[in-house]
């Protein structure tokens, strides 16, 4: 075989040295499949352009891609020319180049064809770089290869695309997902979001490996639920439960923590999952000091406190009192406290309640009749059992209201029970009067008459 000759009568080799031996010889690396090069034509033969691109491979290009519609070159010796990598031949190890699309100096639009280097990356999966475009319905253009392509914009990224604005212009790795023939050009669809998954999957599998229970690291919440908050401690998340989420008692999470805050949990426990990976338990109360192991020595039987209702159930009502510490008052407290509010809304004196009479005990037959959630009380400490985490609280209000102690005391010594007991005829006239006063109330008006009977009876 002869060596093919430019028209000049040099050879391809004698060029090529030539130009390695030139000033300006200095070789580049090779550029990458996909990267837009241009350079100079040194040869053309019938079947190849070869093309000096400043790298240290030679660069050839079918002839066939630079001819017209009647098959006349377009290109001369010397002339630049651009066009996109294909990939490299195994075999000589020349940098094999493709037309822009669009290019060239012919007319006429032509079927554009599946280069091999782009059915490889689709058969292979191997990623391929291409530059978002533009946008048009449903998703991005991408140029890959010098072909249009199409990337669905829940494919573009890993998480919702709001603005698709900041894409356009860049330079993305992508994957092949689609590649079929087409009328004019070839349909070739692409995701990132395939990629950065399988990035994800792998760094989060490299996480995980080193995770292990008692470890304290710093997340950010990804999102909020009823039960608890997912956290995202590098690429892999774990769930803080509510009750994890600090000594106070919470109804939701949002009430101390929101989407995108960053905290530092520690590791509980890490068990299998139903769908094959693990379940990672996160604790951030477990950092924080205990605020039990001083009650003993903060609150005191008999001690007066400011509280707040948290929770309200059939035998009582749930107060904190301090950050993380909840005592319980019975029914039988929260009864003594609606009993003072009605005395002060009767204007001091007792009036008609729920279950009362003349006994005026006010009986509740649920803790929410004597108090609401969030309502702020006064309490008073009965007793602390710190072993147990236990503190029983109070009403910090008087056990009765003043008349109806003196009633008591009054019907105590009508009774026998004592004290300044009245004697033969005052007695028997004190009696009558009660009698007479005590007949003047109607069974209907329950307790809201005592304050009749006290001034009828004469009583102070």
């Amino acid at each position: 075989m002869t060596e093919q000759t430019d028209e000049q009568g040099k050879s391809f080799g004698e060029i090529l040295a030539d130009f390695e031996t030139s000033p300006g010889g200095a070789r580049r690396p090779d550029p990458a499949p996909g990267e837009k090069v241009s350079g100079t034509i040194l040869s053309i033969t019938d079947e190849s352009v070869f093309v000096d691109l400043g790298t240290k491979s030679e660069a050839v290009i079918a002839t066939s891609e630079v001819k017209d519609k009647e098959g006349k070159v377009t290109v001369a010796v010397g002339e630049t020319i651009e066009a996109s990598v294909a990939g490299v031949d195994p075999a000589s190890g020349a940098i094999q180049l493709r037309k822009k699309a669009g290019g060239g100096h012919g007319g006429g639009a032509r079927k554009q064809e599946i280069s091999d280097e782009l059915r490889q990356a689709y058969e292979l999966k191997i990623p391929v770089e291409g530059m978002v475009t533009g946008f048009n319905k449903g998703g991005a253009e991408v140029k890959i290869f010098g072909l249009r392509a199409f990337c669905p914009v829940s494919q573009l990224d890993l998480g919702f695309v709001k603005e698709a604005l900041p894409y356009v212009g860049n330079k993305y790795t992508f994957r092949i997902i689609r590649l079929e023939e087409g009328k004019g050009r070839p349909n070739v669809v692409v995701s990132r979001k395939a990629l950065l998954e399988e990035e994800q999957n792998a760094k989060a599998a490299e996480i995980r490996a080193k995770l292990a229970p008692g470890q304290v690291l710093k997340g950010k919440v990804t999102s909020l639920a009823a039960y608890g908050a997912f956290v995202d401690i590098g690429g892999i998340e774990g769930l803080l439960h509510v009750s994890e989420i600090g000594h106070a008692r919470l109804a939701h999470p949002n009430e101390v923590l929101s989407e995108g805050q960053e905290v530092e949990v520690q590791i509980t426990k890490i068990e299998p999952g139903k769908d094959g990976r693990e379940r990672i338990s996160l604790s951030r109360k477990s950092l924080e000091a205990d605020p039990w192991q001083e009650t003993a020595t903060r609150f005191k039987e008999g001690q007066e406190l400011d509280g707040i209702v948290k929770r309200l159930e059939t035998f009582g009502a749930f107060v904190e009192i301090a950050p993380g510490i909840e005592g319980l008052m019975h029914i039988s407290e929260l009864a003594k406290v609606a009993r003072a509010a009605q005395a002060a809304k009767s204007g001091g004196k007792p009036g008609a309640a729920r279950g009362g009479g003349m006994g005026g005990e006010l009986r509740l037959k649920h803790a929410r009749e004597g108090a609401q959630l969030g309502q702020a009380l006064k309490v008073k400490v009965l007793g602390v059992d710190a072993a147990k985490r236990r503190i029983s609280l109070g009403a910090a209000v008087e056990d009765d209201h003043a008349d109806y102690r003196e009633f008591k005391k009054e019907r105590e010594r009508s009774q026998g029970g004592g004290g300044d007991r009245p004697r033969g005829g005052e007695r028997a006239k004190e009696s009558a009067a009660n009698r007479e006063a005590m007949a003047s109330v109607k069974p209907q008006e329950g307790f809201g008459a005592l304050a009749d009977f006290f001034k009828k009876s004469g009583l102070k």
